[in-house]
Formats: structure tokens, C-alpha cells, sequence
């Protein structure tokens, strides 16, 4: 058997980037993140730990990509074991710590609810923690990574309805988060 990145399975390596002006110092500075897709176009960034600031910041956007390539990976791993998933939602959370004077990601829980028909429990189980250890963001980090995984009983009929996107991806998926929790954007 083969691995996934193995050169015999017709799967090539490829590069992505992203590229940020900062300007000024760490407190006081604010940034910008572009990406060639311009799916992030000059969009503003800054500290993690200053919340009033407007736009993203470094964990925000671990966290987004942690979410978006486990689900990826849960999608393919239950694919793999012959299920078709509906619907995968994961959120995760991005813990900060200072330790030994320097901020450090010391915590990474993915929380996820996924629509699967005819899976086992047990099937989705294995296939979430086959997905928590193969997801290329999990493997390139250096902290716990927690995770909780369950079925969700919504049948096809409630399939995940098309959203409109909006300029800035995570200010869309963070007002969204916000409205299923009752809070008002």
C-alpha cells in the first residue's frame, strides 16, 4: 500500500503562500494578509490577545485552517471506509499560554458534528481519529490537540443550504458561529 504524498499514487507536492505587511511594533502594530487567490485580500490582522482589534490574527487563522483540513480529511478518511458524508462541522479552538515569557499554542480542541448516513458509531469514531492524526495541520503543530466527534441524527432533507460568501471568509463564519449560539452580529 501506498501513501497518500507517495509519488507512485500520481499525487505531485505543491506550494501555497501567503504573503503580510506589518507595520509597527508588536502591540502597537497592525498588518495586512494577502493571499494570491485573493481570497484574503489586504485583509487586516493583528496581536491575538488585543480583542478590539478589527480583523484576524495568527491563532484565528490556525484555527481556521485546522478546522477547514480536518474536515477535509475526516471527509476523505470516511470516504475511504465507504460513507458519504453530508455534512461536517468542526470548530476549533486555539489556546494561547504565556510560558517561559513567550506566548505559545499550548491547546487545540476540535469540536465536530457530522451528518454521515448509515455509519456506525464506531466507524465514525475511527474515521475522526484517523483524520485528527493524518490532517497536515495537526501533524505540523506542536500542541495538544483534543477533539470531540459526534453524529449528528439530521437526515439528507437537511442538507447544508448554500451560504452567501462574504468579502472577508472568517468575519462571515464568525457571525455565523456567533447566530447558532444566540448572540447577536
Amino acid at each position: 500500500m501506498t501513501s497518500r504524498g507517495d509519488p507512485e499514487c500520481g499525487m505531485k507536492p505543491y506550494t501555497r503562500k501567503a504573503s503580510v505587511l506589518w507595520l509597527g511594533t508588536h502591540q502597537g502594530g497592525k498588518g495586512a494578509i494577502n493571499t494570491p487567490s485573493a481570497v484574503l485580500k489586504k485583509v487586516p490582522y493583528g496581536s491575538g490577545s488585543d480583542l478590539k482589534q478589527r480583523g484576524t490574527n495568527p491563532p484565528e487563522l490556525i484555527a481556521a485552517a485546522h478546522a477547514g483540513s480536518f474536515s477535509m480529511t475526516l471527509a476523505n478518511e470516511l470516504g475511504e471506509a465507504g460513507y458519504r458524508p453530508l455534512q461536517i462541522d468542526t470548530t476549533a479552538t486555539v489556546t494561547m499560554e504565556i510560558i517561559a515569557a513567550a506566548w505559545t499554542m499550548t491547546q487545540i480542541h476540535l469540536d465536530v458534528i457530522a451528518t454521515v448516513p448509515k455509519v456506525a458509531q464506531c466507524d465514525f469514531v475511527d474515521a475522526a481519529l484517523r483524520a485528527k492524526a493524518n490532517c497536515p495541520i495537526s501533524r505540523s503543530l506542536n500542541a495538544n490537540i483534543s477533539m470531540r466527534a459526534k453524529l449528528s441524527p439530521r437526515g439528507p432533507a437537511e442538507r447544508l443550504r448554500p451560504k452567501r460568501i462574504s468579502v472577508t471568509p472568517l468575519v462571515a463564519i464568525r457571525n455565523n458561529r456567533a447566530r447558532r449560539n444566540g448572540a447577536k452580529t
